[in-house]
């Protein structure tokens, strides 16, 4: 059997040992459920309680102002259908941009069907939000900025400070998508003046399907969930109590690790950006050269299926992505790089790598030659081509 190169961390990291470790006595020992009164469910309760405590410390957040919930999809809507709930009443407006995940798409979608304006900025050639833009597009009736910090494919960072200046200047709520950041930057929600942010722990070597949201202290944001008091009786349902204890293990090691990580991470993803585009033809980097996520690369290569390309890496043991891992197996090119003007051609043949904190050189090594020998050979099956390299050679 092939060893497994594993490049598609901003779909999912595997979880950590010292997590899961933290985790596994609350399935067997400690499992008693936080809303009883006895002392074995004490014991799950103060549990919540310090990975509340590690999670708000991590955002310069108060432990109140972080409520769990199933993981980022979750989060995401919470915080646009709470607001525009809430909200309503001072205006109908609702400002996002045209690269967000889906989950603040179709989110802001099921808004518009129930008489929300929402306003879907465009963004340059880097996938960069331009701030004249958000300036123009507010209106009396803005009630919620929602800007993701970071591209999941692409990896392009945000002006995220800028944006929460100019949100609060005027008085309007604003959200930001976490998921791929948290964990990757340093993040404070007052220096950059966030309202509400979403994340996910198995973005960050934590457990698939638990995440947050941080809300901020003085929001009128109703229940999410209906049908008991957990989560400050704004999120009903009994805790996942290994979920959540895996997660502020997971946040505690992301931020002990996260400089030497996330330099080691920069320094990999450089080399194989340069290595791709000095030894590959016709094939371009998506998102901002250099202020992009430490651990991501996205290429599009010409001539090329992305979804063959995938096929050939898997069998060369290599694990990667097209895009988003939540539309895979769509056929629809992605609206991202759609987004940043790329032709559906062009964007069809995208291939985003993103690395982890057990990548090393020489798997990219193996990676780049399996690009270079798998883009000929299904370039040298392409019409297209062909007939570009006859028209080339005239």
């Amino acid at each position: 059997m092939k060893k497994i190169i594993y490049l598609d961390n901003a779909a999912t990291t595997r979880t950590a040992p010292e997590v899961v470790e933290a985790m596994l006595p609350y399935f067997s020992e400690n499992y008693g459920n936080p809303s009883s009164v006895y002392g074995l469910a004490g014991e799950s309760k103060k549990a919540i309680t310090e990975s509340r405590e590690i999670i708000a410390g991590a955002l310069g957040a108060k432990s109140n102002e972080i409520y769990f919930t199933a993981g980022g999809s979750e989060a995401d809507n919470w915080a646009l259908k709470a607001v525009a709930e809430a909200y309503q009443s001072k205006g109908n407006h609702i400002i996002t941009t045209k690269i967000e995940h889906h989950a603040i798409l179709h989110t802001c979608e099921y808004l518009e069907k129930r008489g929300f304006e929402i306003t879907y900025l465009n963004v340059d050639e880097n996938g960069v939000v331009k701030l004249e833009d958000l300036k123009k597009a507010i209106r009396p009736t803005t009630i919620l900025i929602s800007v993701m910090f970071a591209n999941n494919e692409i990896g392009t960072m945000q002006p995220i400070k800028e944006i929460g200046e100019m949100a609060k200047e005027r008085g309007i709520l604003f959200h930001t998508d976490a998921v791929q950041a948290f964990g990757q930057v340093p993040i404070s929600v007052d220096e950059y003046h966030i309202d509400m942010l979403s994340s996910s722990g198995h973005k960050l070597n934590g457990p698939k399907g638990i995440g947050f949201l941080y809300i901020r202290t003085g929001l009128k944001l109703r229940s999410f969930v209906h049908g008991g008091a957990q989560e400050r009786k704004r999120r009903a349902g009994t805790e996942n109590v290994p979920g959540i204890v895996g997660y502020g293990k997971a946040v505690e090691r992301a931020l002990r690790t996260m400089k030497e990580r996330t330099d080691r991470e920069r320094e990999l993803r450089d080399y194989l950006i340069q290595r791709v585009l000095t030894e590959v033809p016709f094939v371009r980097l998506n998102g901002h050269r250099t202020n992009r996520l430490p651990n991501n690369a996205n290429f599009s290569f010409q001539f090329v299926e992305g979804e063959s390309l995938l096929i050939m890496l898997d069998m060369e043991g290599i694990c990667a992505s097209s895009g988003s891992a939540c539309t895979s197996g769509s056929l629809d090119p992605s609206h991202v790089l759609l987004a940043i003007g790329l032709p559906h051609e062009i964007a069809h043949g995208s291939l985003r790598l993103t690395l982890g904190e057990e990548t090393t050189r020489e798997e990219l090594d193996l990676v780049i030659e399996a690009i270079k020998k798998i883009v000929q050979k299904l370039r040298d099956m392409s019409p297209l081509y062909e007939d570009f390299m006859k028209r080339d050679q005239k």
